[in-house]
């Protein structure tokens, strides 16, 4: 393969496949939607914002508050924040991915843990609800199994029948035992 051919694979060609131009895109897309999110996600475009916002403020007497004055501000608000949509979208989707597939790897990874939940992104409506449902009766009757075994704690230390007591009059002798006698 010779570096015209590599070049050509990279890169967006009128030539090329329709697959390696939107692939091209998408990662020239995400690299600009990551670093303007990080970009504009820092204190300094935020003081940048608020700058812009207070030098229009003070340009109001200059233009005498003239509806040109307003339409800058509100054209530029619009615009950015239609943008911004699409950028903040696109990070969140990536972000959303990324916590899913290690969700997912930890799910996976969890002895006893159930395969079934790895995937749950992919279910519709429907199968979710019914996940759902299956979920909330598996935590029930955990909760009910844990408050049967609280009560019959609670009984059987009101009944006299200190289980703690017993545990340590049976470990006693033990430890009276592995202790060497001096005769």
């Amino acid at each position: 393969m010779t570096q015209t051919t590599i070049h050509q694979h990279q890169s967006p060609h009128p030539n090329g496949s329709h697959a390696d131009f939107a692939s091209t895109l998408s990662a020239r897309f995400h690299q600009f939607a990551q670093t303007t999110a990080t970009w504009t996600g820092h204190p300094t475009a935020f003081l940048l914002a608020v700058m812009v916002i207070v030098v229009w403020i003070v340009s109001g007497p200059i233009f005498h508050y003239s509806d040109s004055w307003q339409l800058v501000i509100n054209t530029g608000t619009t615009i950015v924040t239609f943008l911004m949509v699409f950028l903040i979208q696109n990070t969140q989707n990536r972000d959303i991915m990324a916590v899913q597939l290690k969700l997912s790897e930890l799910v996976l990874a969890m002895k006893g843990a159930k395969n079934e939940f790895a995937a749950i992104e992919d279910l519709n409506d429907e199968e979710l609800q019914e996940l759902h449902d299956k979920s909330r009766a598996r935590v029930e009757r955990l909760t009910q199994s844990i408050e049967q075994r609280r009560a019959r704690r609670g009984t059987g230390q009101r009944n006299g029948g200190n289980h703690k007591k017993r545990a340590a009059q049976r470990t006693k002798p033990a430890r009276q035992s592995s202790q060497p006698t001096n005769k």
